[in-house]
């Protein structure tokens, strides 16, 4: 079955006030690559939140990003009370010895000096994190269910180029033999304005004229160009995460099509040959999308 390696994910839960929100983005990569942005509580699931990620979805660049809306007193700063009536006192004694008026904003600037304010980054609870993980399981299963959508289109497209090249190949057969009395009618023709002049063996030239055409014959790349379309066909029909092995069938394809066109020696089919490098270029560019 055939997925994309794009898609997206969102889903969200309530706990204790807080509104807990994930999404994930996934695109094409050739390799898992993870980046996450966690808000301060869950940072230490980090690693937790990886390997969900690595097992449910293979392959592909996945960007997670989870925070909380409304969180309450999660993370409210606090005023330290004893350094602050510490740096109070200093800036009366100050004032004081050097003939100064305490400043009427003094509330204010001590508010501004270091770590009067403090924060209080609360304990992440096993409560919270069962439900913070069910609710990054929902958002994993609506990414994969993205996949699926989207790899039923690239389906579509492999299935409809498949397709034209099998037609393509088929338009190739009637030029084949064409192309085959166009070459010995060409040879015979120097032949005769040959044999004017000089004598020569003809059951040499017969061999020479049997190898000759053997080495023109491309039937033996249709059949591998055919057994080639079927395997990516049936690839993509039975293996879940077949994109690595639909590539290198591919390049199998392309490899064969490739000798057809040096084969040709006829302008008809090498423009059929050039539709279907067309098709397989098609073919190609999608497949780095599938997972």
């Amino acid at each position: 079955m055939v997925q994309s390696m794009t898609g997206f994910g969102k889903a969200t839960g309530e706990y204790n006030g807080k509104k807990i929100v994930i999404e994930i983005k996934s695109l094409n990569s050739k390799q898992l690559d993870i980046s996450t942005r966690l808000t301060g509580v869950y940072r230490e699931k980090e690693i937790e939140i990886r390997n969900e990620l690595s097992q449910s979805l293979e392959r592909g660049k996945i960007d997670l990003s989870m925070y909380v809306e409304n969180a309450g007193r999660d993370g409210v700063s606090q005023i330290n009370t004893t350094l602050f009536e510490s740096y109070y006192e200093q800036i009366k004694a100050l004032a004081a010895q050097h003939s100064l008026e305490i400043p009427s904003n003094w509330f204010e600037i001590i508010l501004r000096l270091p770590d009067v304010m403090k924060a209080e980054t609360p304990e992440l609870d096993e409560q919270e994190w069962k439900i913070a993980k069910g609710i990054l399981q929902t958002a994993v299963v609506q990414l994969k269910h993205y996949r699926i959508q989207e790899g039923k289109s690239l389906e579509t497209v492999f299935r409809d180029r498949i397709a034209d090249i099998r037609n393509l190949l088929l338009e190739i057969e009637p030029f084949e033999g064409e192309r085959v009395e166009k070459i010995k009618a060409k040879l015979e023709e120097n032949l005769q304005n040959i044999s004017e002049k000089f004598d020569y063996d003809k059951n040499r030239l017969e061999q020479e004229l049997i190898f000759y055409i053997e080495k023109l014959d491309v039937n033996e790349e249709k059949v591998r160009l055919r057994t080639h379309l079927d395997y990516f066909i049936q690839i993509m029909e039975t293996e879940s995460a077949p994109g690595k092995k639909l590539g290198f069938i591919a390049q199998e394809m392309g490899r064969e099509i490739n000798t057809l066109g040096s084969k040709s020696n006829h302008s008809q089919m090498q423009k059929i040959v050039v539709l279907m490098k067309d098709n397989l270029e098609q073919i190609k560019e999608q497949v780095l999308n599938v997972l």
